[in-house]
């Protein structure tokens, strides 16, 4: 299953920047709004000490990663609800995405124009929340109709979801996302929204994109006020210099990096920690098929059952799924053989309503 987060922010805080950094594809980092039109999608790989490892204990031809896909979403500004700056362009391009990385500007560059003409990372959030939100109002005031229209003329459910659609409404008038609406039964709440792709229903992160001084100290005061901004989101703040990370990406050498990193008193780049705070956010994780053809990681939602997660591979998998031989992580990397973790007990043979778990490295038995 692909994962695909989409880079937004006000023009000039740093998301093309941070985009370059993290695709092999160069965005435009123009300083100016809309340089960006057209999005720009990155594929990058998830960092996995695990694939290393088991690359190193079976020696495969080939080791394929898990991937992310990284939309850049052209600068959205006050007014892009109503289509200023071709915003509902933009807004039709946050939709298809299945999380949202919201770049807020916390740092100070006079030779970098703030599209509102100072910083405050709270008013900048709150912008685009604002334009967000409206466009979700205007989703939802549509199909509210629907449902009174159908409710009027006796329908049962249609109440139910007219009930359900006014929590929406009141909310998102209120200045709040559509996230905060919280204790709907899940099926109920699919049936009311499921087809409108609310925009301030996705999770998101928020990146802080300080300056290298801050980057040292991993905050400053843009970035403890956005903190106490989103305190009841309950949403992650992840501190960024992308300009580092710009540097850092351009660096191959492993070891040339590591030093890279350590002269900033940093343990890991801000692309890895935004990469795992993307898969924990969307509540997923990774299982392997391992062999001397290939090691390979696959991404599943937690909690999926051991069929669909054979089907990620195939189609015919989840279908004709018969059984699954697992073996743990940590398991394999003991006794560094399928052979020798068989001999010692260690592959489970699990039916189809065994949850697979992070790290578990598997071989499918299925009918054709």
């Amino acid at each position: 299953m692909g994962l695909q987060c989409g880079i937004v922010g006000l023009p000039n805080v740093g998301k093309s920047t941070l985009f370059s950094a993290i695709s092999s594809n160069k965005a435009e980092a123009a300083n100016y709004p809309f340089c960006t039109i057209e999005p720009n999608v990155g594929v990058v790989t998830v960092p996995d000490d695990r694939l290393d490892i088991l690359k190193q204990l079976i020696n495969p031809q080939k080791v394929v990663p898990t991937i992310v896909e990284f939309v850049d979403i052209a600068g959205l500004v006050k007014g892009a609800s109503q289509g200023a700056g071709l915003g509902n362009k933009f807004l039709a391009n946050i939709r298809e995405v299945d999380a949202i990385i919201h770049v807020v500007r916390c740092f100070e560059d006079d030779n970098i124009v703030h599209v509102e003409g100072r910083v405050n990372p709270v008013s900048d959030k709150e912008i685009i929340d604002f334009e967000l939100q409206l466009k979700d109002l205007e989703s939802v005031e549509k199909k509210l109709q629907k449902f009174e229209r159908a409710a009027k003329a006796g329908d049962a459910k249609a109440r139910q979801m007219v009930g359900i659609m006014h929590q929406y409404k009141t909310a998102l008038e209120a200045g709040k996302s559509a996230r905060t609406v919280q204790g709907l039964d899940p099926d109920a709440k699919f049936e009311a929204i499921g087809d409108l792709f609310l925009l301030t229903d996705k999770p998101v992160i928020y990146v802080a994109n300080v300056d290298e001084t801050s980057i040292q100290s991993g905050t400053n005061q843009y970035v403890e006020q956005l903190k106490t901004a989103i305190a009841d989101e309950n949403a992650q703040v992840i501190v960024i210099c992308a300009a580092v990370e710009a540097q850092i990406s351009e660096i191959e050498d492993v070891e040339e990096r590591q030093m890279f990193l350590e002269e900033y008193g940093l343990v890991e780049s801000g692309l890895t920690q935004l990469i795992r705070a993307s898969y924990a956010l969307l509540n997923l994780i990774t299982y392997f098929t391992a062999g001397v053809k290939e090691v390979r990681a696959w991404t599943i939602q937690k909690g999926w059952k051991a069929p669909a997660a054979a089907g990620v591979i195939h189609t015919d998998f989840e279908r004709g799924f018969i059984r699954a031989e697992v073996i743990k992580f940590a398991d394999y990397q003991q006794y560094k053989t399928e052979a020798a973790c068989k001999e010692a007990g260690k592959m489970g043979v699990e039916g189809k309503e065994y949850t697979v778990i992070d790290g578990d490295i598997m071989h499918f038995r299925f009918n054709v």
